[in-house]
């Protein structure tokens, strides 16, 4: 299984969470040589290393050019099927980028509040824009398929991330306000985030405009369902990005800049999920229970049959019965190491006060071998159905290349590997763990 984070075009901080459509797919993770390898590209007309702009614009004129009829229709039924999506963000991103990259509460007023004669005018403008855009998505989604499909038919499943709020700047809230609680300018009365936890001290203020469950419940769950069945196209499953959000979300005060200014405010999850299932058939889901879980998140989360996680970092509080701690873990769930906003686990373990070391050592029998192969190898070991194992980790790697500190807005996002630091020795070890513990059928005893 290979587990990912959501795959949206993101802001200028890079967080995927906070990408400018909940639909769409990132651009910058079209292949150029795959986009180069196609039967219409002239491949003297291909450079793999110019400009990635340059090329997307020279593709579509060759698609334009020379696509056999079959890959002319197989764009038609894209566009076609992706339209209650597409054509909105299309113009969104068009209208950005004419208007400086201004988010769209700050265009002008007839544009902002989405006025026929505005947007009529504005599709006439920027046509050759928009049918950019929609080729570019195009391409993405019909990469990001034939790699599934790859992956697929190697036995390998493929998990995605779909984030519980949406960003203020984005296509969702612009074509659709009336489903958030926003004043009559387009900005939020009262904004996402959570308080005090494990991950912030002082809690987080993310700034997500909040669902107007309480005036447009049916619209809000209609958006859902379209997120949803959109993820369903790219995805075998998806996991819930802030889960306990469905059964309450934290509400802070536009107006206030501190999270603990927020409050609980009930969430009719169990009428959304019921509502999923039955829109989007074979939906399998699983659900990000970290943080505040109380007895009433459980519950729902019970309810829906979904599986939830276990965290090996988390389980070292001193408590016994800690959930998070191997011998509590539940077949149900899914076990990780740690997840992107933790530190790696060799930086969260080198970052730990003598006595901590001592304990995560001692509940391990003091392992022989170097952080973090032990708690890669419980993970493996865990009874949990699903063990993931953050690339980080499998690369030994200490907190210089964590993916994500939760509270801060900079430097988060931008790791990287190249597979020539996946060494042998580190395929042969992982290769036989996941043999060990029964997670793989292939015979690699001899490794």
């Amino acid at each position: 299984m290979w587990q990912t984070l959501p795959l949206g075009p993101a802001h200028f901080d890079l967080s995927p969470y906070n990408c400018v459509s909940s639909h769409a797919g990132n651009p910058l993770l079209i292949s150029r040589e795959a986009l180069c390898s196609e039967s219409w590209f002239d491949s003297t007309r291909c450079n793999p290393s110019s400009n990635r702009r340059a090329l997307l614009v020279e593709a579509r004129h060759q698609f334009e050019q020379a696509a056999l009829p079959e890959e002319r229709a197989a764009f038609e039924e894209f566009t076609t099927r992706s339209a209650h999506w597409l054509e909105d963000y299309a113009l969104y991103q068009a209208l950005r980028d004419s208007q400086g990259d201004l988010p769209w509460f700050a265009w002008p007023t007839p544009l902002r509040d989405r006025k026929a004669s505005a947007l009529n005018h504005a599709r006439k403008t920027l046509s050759d824009a928009r049918a950019q855009i929609r080729f570019e998505q195009f391409l993405f989604f019909r990469q990001w398929n034939n790699l599934r499909q790859a992956a697929n038919a190697r036995g390998i499943r493929m998990f995605g991330d779909v984030a519980i709020f949406v960003a203020h700047d984005s296509a969702d809230v612009w074509s659709h306000r009336e489903c958030f609680q926003l004043d009559k300018h387009g900005q939020p009365t009262v904004v996402a985030g959570v308080p005090p936890d494990y991950f912030s001290e002082t809690g987080q203020r993310w700034g997500n405009p909040l669902y107007d469950w309480e005036k447009h419940e049916e619209e809000v769950i209609a958006l859902w369902a379209d997120r949803m069945r959109t993820q369903a196209t790219l995805f075998d499953l998806v996991r819930i990005d802030h889960f306990r959000g469905l059964d309450a979300h934290w509400a802070i005060p536009a107006a206030e800049p501190l999270p603990a200014a927020g409050r609980w405010v009930p969430t009719p999850g169990d009428k959304l999920l019921t509502a999923l299932r039955e829109r989007c058939g074979t939906l399998h889901l699983v659900a990000e229970d970290l943080g505040v879980i109380t007895e009433s998140v459980d519950n729902l989360r019970r309810k829906h049959h979904l599986p939830g996680m276990q965290v090996l970092q988390f389980g070292f509080d001193g408590d016994p019965n800690n959930r998070h701690l191997l011998h509590a873990h539940d077949p149900l769930n899914l076990v990780y190491t740690g997840t992107h906003d933790n530190n790696t686990t060799l930086g969260w373990f080198n970052s730990l006060p003598h006595e901590v070391k001592d304990q995560v050592l001692g509940y391990f029998g003091y392992p022989a071998e170097p952080m973090p192969w032990p708690l890669l190898r419980f993970a493996l070991a865990s009874v949990a159905n699903i063990a993931i194992l953050p690339m980080q980790d499998v690369l030994g790697l200490d907190g210089e290349h964590r993916m994500n500190t939760p509270g801060t807005s900079t430097g988060n996002w931008q790791w990287r590997f190249d597979w020539a630091q996946v060494s042998e020795e580190t395929a042969n070890r992982l290769a036989h763990f996941t043999w060990r513990y029964g997670r793989t059928t292939s015979d690699c005893s001899e490794r």
